[in-house]
This record gives C-alpha cells, sequence and structure tokens, in this order.
C-alpha cells in the first residue's frame, strides 16, 4: 500500500471515530445547532427592524449568509478543543504507539469537524426558509454557496488545530479563539452593511476573510440584488477568488505547521 493510501485509510478510520463518539455524546450536536437557531431568531425578530438596508433586499436574505459563516468558522474551534482533550487524556500518545500515518489523525479531526459544520449549515438553512430567507438562484450556485462556506471552515479548522496543540487545554483554546474570531466575524458584513461602518473599519472589513465568504455566499444564494451595489474593493467584487486564495494560503501555511506541531506534542 502506497503511503498516500495509508493515509487516506487511516484517515478515514480516524473520522469514523470522531463521528461515533458524537453518536454517543449527541450534546455535542445539541449545542453546536441551538446557537445558530438562536442568533437567526435573535438577529431576525430582534435586530432585523432597527437595521437600514438597501430597497430590494430582505433582511432575511441578508442576514443568513452572515450566519452561516459565522457558525462555521465558530464551529472551527471544536477542532482545537478537540484536540487539546485528546492529548490532556494521553489519547495522542496512544495513537502514536500504532502504526499510523502520523497525519491521520489532524486529518480524521478536520474532516469530522467538517461534516458536523455542514448539519449545523442544515439546520440553520431549514430555520432560515421559516424566517423568510429563500435561495434566488440556481441548484449549482446554491451548491458553490454551501461548498465556499464548508472550504473556508475547513481551512480554519486547521488554524485551530494548530492553537489546540500548543495551547493543550481545551478551555484556555476556546477562550484564545473567541479573543481572535468574535472581532473577526463582527468587523465584517455579517449582520450590518460596511456603509455603516467608521473609515478604518470598512477597510479592515472589505479585505476581511469573514466578509468575502459571506458576499460569496450571497452571491451565490442570489441573496444579493443586481439593484444593491457591492463595494469597489477588489475583494468585494472578486469573492469566490478571494476567499479561496485565502483558503489556500492558510492550509498551505498551518496544515504542515500543525503537522510538526502534533510530532512533537506527541513525542514529549
Amino acid at each position: 500500500m502506497s503511503a498516500l493510501s495509508h493515509t487516506l485509510t487511516d484517515s478515514l478510520v480516524i473520522t469514523r471515530r470522531n463521528l461515533i463518539k458524537v453518536k454517543r455524546v449527541p450534546d455535542l450536536i445539541v449545542f453546536a445547532t441551538l446557537s445558530p437557531i438562536m442568533f437567526v431568531l435573535l438577529f431576525r425578530y430582534v435586530f432585523g427592524g432597527a437595521i437600514e438596508l438597501p430597497d430590494g433586499i430582505t433582511y432575511a436574505e441578508f442576514l443568513l449568509p452572515g450566519i452561516f459563516a459565522q457558525t462555521v468558522v465558530f464551529g472551527s474551534t471544536t477542532t482545537g478543543a478537540s484536540i487539546a482533550e485528546d492529548l490532556q487524556k494521553g489519547l495522542v500518545d496512544r495513537f502514536r504507539s500504532l502504526p499510523m500515518s502520523r497525519s491521520a489523525v489532524l486529518i480524521g479531526r478536520t474532516v469530522a469537524d467538517l461534516g458536523l459544520n455542514a448539519i449545523s449549515i442544515v439546520v440553520m438553512a431549514l430555520t432560515g426558509l421559516l424566517v423568510g430567507w429563500r435561495i434566488n438562484s440556481s441548484v449549482p450556485e446554491a451548491i458553490g454557496g454551501f461548498l465556499i462556506l464548508l472550504v473556508f471552515a475547513f481551512a480554519v479548522s486547521w488554524m485551530m488545530a494548530l492553537v489546540g496543540l500548543l495551547v493543550r487545554t481545551p478551555e484556555v483554546v476556546n477562550n484564545a479563539s473567541f479573543i481572535v474570531i468574535f472581532p473577526l466575524t463582527f468587523v465584517a458584513n455579517t449582520f450590518v452593511p460596511l456603509e455603516s461602518f467608521p473609515a478604518v473599519l470598512r477597510t479592515f472589513a472589505e479585505w476581511n476573510p469573514v466578509s468575502t465568504v459571506v458576499q460569496a455566499a450571497r452571491d451565490l444564494f442570489g441573496n444579493q440584488p443586481d439593484s444593491v451595489p457591492v463595494a469597489d474593493a477588489w475583494s468585494l467584487q472578486n469573492p469566490v477568488l478571494y476567499t479561496l486564495i485565502w483558503a489556500v494560503v492558510i492550509l498551505a501555511v498551518f496544515v504542515p505547521l500543525a503537522v510538526r506541531a502534533y510530532l512533537r506534542a506527541g513525542s514529549r
């Protein structure tokens, strides 16, 4: 068996192990889906009437792509917390004693969390349909919208994997991730139009990859009518390409860093 086949096989085994854990501890998926549902309902009915939008777009259609992006980014923090927990319990050392690919543990973890993010998106989409959100594009474009969200979430998961390996305590991973991710998801076009931002924050938000993920999703879901102008920044004029560039760069940097940190963490 080639090294690649060996890695894929081991990764599938670890992915299955992580998904079985979710099945046996259903609280994980329950709380992972309750939070986005709460955000959808709160922003739709509490803040929706107070936020001004251009004519031709409803707040439900403006909001849902932003909630999708926020949820998958926050959901990716599960990767770091889970890896830190495995380190704490000595499970990583047990994996190292087995004849398996060293990167399989991280690949299996990130792929399993990608599956959890996909479930969260399905739940949110159903909730969004109930509160007035609609997909106004073709089926291939809609699928592309969901895929761009998941691709970016997968890339962020590798960042969180490195954090989990360096920090090693699930509670600290969650706190550290929150400090970084919270401003990234709120200083963006997730919940309010960028026109309402001060100049400096608006410039940051225009080039913030979270903003482009949201904009890409809005375009692909048909939630950005032609009558509603988009900011002139290149990133928002080409949100799919800009988002994919960020995803590739993140993976290129953090996959090798995370694998190296995993080997060092397991050898201590």
